[in-house]
């Protein structure tokens, strides 16, 4: 088991690149099963669920290689099977997005219950609902959707329950190569939703309605290589914004699509955080106001997640951190995820004065002396992410174990923030459960 231990109190400051977006990264790699051809992403994070990600292809068939250049070549030429290995389909949330492209190059997949971050329940009916649309068989069977497309895929007008953001990407991956149209309505319009749009009309598909919740594609009979960017990470960006104000620090993060970052931005103002935008770059200074500004009458304001373009629900935990070290009272609503605020107790721990008044809500007080404490542990990618936050604001040394969730989604994390000043070093340890922690029996 590894562990980060974390020196706190001290101001981050210089210079650091945004990592490209994970969940563009899985979903385009994904989509490159839809093409013979060879295709080269640019920008890819090197991090575990990609990896994970690439092992799932290689195990199909797929050449898939990390280039000199740091681009990442993937040759899906020939599909030796259509089932997709079992542990390590299990092991990430993406792998439900081989569906749709499975089956509009293969017309079949044997996909194992996808695994993923225990934030609460996460249902997969709009995938299921969306791929029946346009042609698709779907059975389920001891742990496993058996899906065929026996008559091969068509379009459809299709009209999502909710906006997800996975069940979009499925439906677009299956739609682009379905014969006839198809009109995607309550489509998600996130970032990754369209650099995928971007990336699969570089191929030869016909979408229309990019950045909208309506999308339109013509199915065309084949796909061909291309070459595609992905964007920033803004869940990243936002993290190590957040990272820099909690330490009283200045600093610049390069390429990081702030044409993306708008709402994310007026969320912060609500916490007395800003930053300057010069080209694609962000600069965040020292000496913010970091003071909440009430609603209204001097009401508490509410900071609620949203699907696209409101605030992001991935960066809740982040934000929600940062409430910590503001003045004044903020109330945090995740009516997404019924687990999302399961590792406030860690910030309690550490000194933040936090109050879950339901699975969904809790109420932040601040400013909060954070101090560093022995053992705690990182439940999934974002909160732990919060967790380093804390701790590299919080006076003495923090240990945090189950530091692997952060690699899912974080790439190099130690290694740019200790080039900003941090004292974080990671650290094999024992395998133990943590002190603050109960073994089940």
């Amino acid at each position: 088991m590894q562990q980060f231990v974390i020196q706190g109190g001290k101001p981050l400051n210089g210079t650091i690149t945004a990592s490209g977006n994970k969940n563009a990264a899985l979903k385009m790699l994904a989509a490159c099963l839809l093409t013979e051809e060879p295709v080269t992403l640019h920008n890819a994070p090197n991090i575990g669920d990609m990896r994970i990600a690439i092992e799932l292809m290689q195990r199909l068939g797929v050449d898939v290689r990390w280039g000199n250049d740091g681009a990442l070549h993937v040759h899906a030429a020939d599909l030796r099977t259509a089932t997709l290995d079992r542990e390590r389909a299990m092991r990430i949330r993406a792998s439900i997005v081989f569906a749709g492209p499975m089956l509009a190059r293969h017309g079949e997949i044997r996909l194992p219950v996808p695994g993923g971050d225990s934030i609460g329940e996460r249902r997969l009916d709009s995938h299921v609902f969306a791929l029946r649309k346009l042609g698709a068989e779907v059975h389920y069977e001891r742990g496993v959707f058996i899906m065929t497309a026996p008559k091969g895929l068509h379009g459809a007008e299709i009209l999502l329950p909710e906006a997800s953001v996975t069940a979009t990407e499925n439906a677009l991956m299956a739609a682009v190569m379905a014969r006839g149209h198809t009109t995607i309505r309550n489509a998600a319009s996130e970032p990754h939703v369209q650099d995928l749009c971007k990336m699969l009309n570089a191929m030869g598909a016909q979408i229309e309605g990019v950045g909208s919740n309506q999308l339109l594609v013509e199915g065309r009979e084949r796909l061909h290589g291309a070459e595609a960017r992905i964007g920033a990470d803004f869940m990243e960006v936002g993290s190590y914004i957040g990272a820099v104000v909690m330490t009283g620090g200045t600093a610049t993060i390069q390429d990081a699509d702030p044409q993306y970052l708008d709402m994310i931005a007026l969320v912060f103002e609500r916490l007395g955080v800003h930053w300057d935008v010069s080209g694609n770059d962000i600069v965040i200074t020292a000496r913010q106001p970091m003071a909440v500004i009430p609603d209204l009458g001097g009401r508490i304001p509410i900071i609620k997640a949203q699907p696209w373009p409101a605030f992001p629900p991935d960066l809740m935990s982040i934000a929600l951190v940062v409430a910590t070290q503001c003045i004044g009272s903020v109330l945090f609503h995740d009516w997404m995820y019924e687990s999302r605020f399961f590792f406030t107790d860690r910030l309690v721990q550490m000194g933040a004065r936090i109050t879950l008044c339901d699975p969904h809500r809790v109420l932040v007080q601040g400013p909060s002396a954070l101090h560093g404490v022995s053992n705690i542990s990182s439940p999934d990618i974002r909160a732990g992410m919060a967790l380093v936050l804390a701790a590299l604001a919080a006076k003495g040394e923090t240990r945090i174990s189950n530091i692997q969730q952060l690699d899912r989604g974080y790439e190099d994390i130690e290694l740019k923030l200790r080039s900003l000043g941090a004292q974080i070093e990671r650290v094999d340890v024992q395998d133990k459960p943590p002190e603050n922690e109960q073994v089940s029996l």
